[in-house]
């Protein structure tokens, strides 16, 4: 399919909320206003996320996902979904694999997101462990895990047929092959962060940071100046 093409199902999988957020809610928002259902799965809660700790882990889990479900809101997202995995703790391991399977075949999209499994050596901030392994595990419950029949056999027993995803989009990747102009729906991006302000301190000096990274992805990507891009490696997965 063409990457641009609407498609009807997307799933975006990450480690932790706002990791949507700052990767791509730009994209999700133009997917959304385009008729896409798209529905979250984070991995973890991110109750490992930020300095404070005044408050307990199941208390800053409950809030981090309060403020996920609030951005995904500003952006047309309303299927918010967490695994509860321990954050800082996420491998890719088989259970894994089957629960990001088991969403798949739950959701049944044509377009999968997860971040990059390979380690960016120019900008380690993506490459955060938790991010290497669900990407690793995302890819794989990609392919070839939610459309073997053979694998994860307890998936068949709840009644969820195998399905094959056509594409994945892979966030912060070495070698980015694909900028989406999200130039007219960044004010809603920036929405969607502010919502995280348990690990926001300055949204205003954030945004004059991702202004930056934006204009700089659409030069890369020869779009026009003034306009602002995320950026994507688009995958074949048919």
């Amino acid at each position: 399919m063409p990457v641009d093409e609407a498609v009807e199902r997307a799933l975006v999988v990450m480690a932790h909320p706002d990791d949507v957020d700052f990767g791509c809610a730009g994209t999700v928002a133009l997917w959304t206003d385009a008729g896409t259902e798209v529905t979250y799965l984070m991995v973890t809660d991110g109750e490992a996320g930020g300095d404070e700790r005044s408050t307990t882990t199941e208390e800053t889990a409950e809030l981090r996902r309060a403020e996920q479900r609030k951005a995904a809101a500003a952006v047309g997202v309303t299927d918010v979904r967490f695994l509860g995995r321990p954050d800082g703790r996420v491998l890719p391991t088989l259970d894994l694999r089957r629960d990001i399977a088991r969403v798949i075949r739950q959701v049944r999209p044509q377009r999968v997101v997860i971040p990059s499994p390979e380690r960016d050596w120019s900008a380690i901030a993506p490459s955060h462990p938790d991010h290497l392994a669900t990407g690793e595990a995302g890819i794989n419950a990609v392919y070839p895990d939610a459309r073997n029949p053979h694998a994860h056999p307890e998936l068949l027993a709840e009644g969820l047929r195998p399905w094959s995803v056509p594409e994945v989009w892979v966030v912060h990747p070495p070698g980015a092959d694909h900028y989406t102009d999200v130039t007219d729906v960044i004010d809603r991006k920036f929405t969607a962060l502010a919502a995280h302000a348990s690990q926001i301190a300055d949204v205003a000096a954030l945004e004059a940071d991702l202004r930056g990274w934006h204009a700089a992805n659409a030069a890369r990507g020869g779009l026009p100046e003034g306009r602002l891009a995320e950026a994507f490696r688009v995958v074949d997965t048919r």
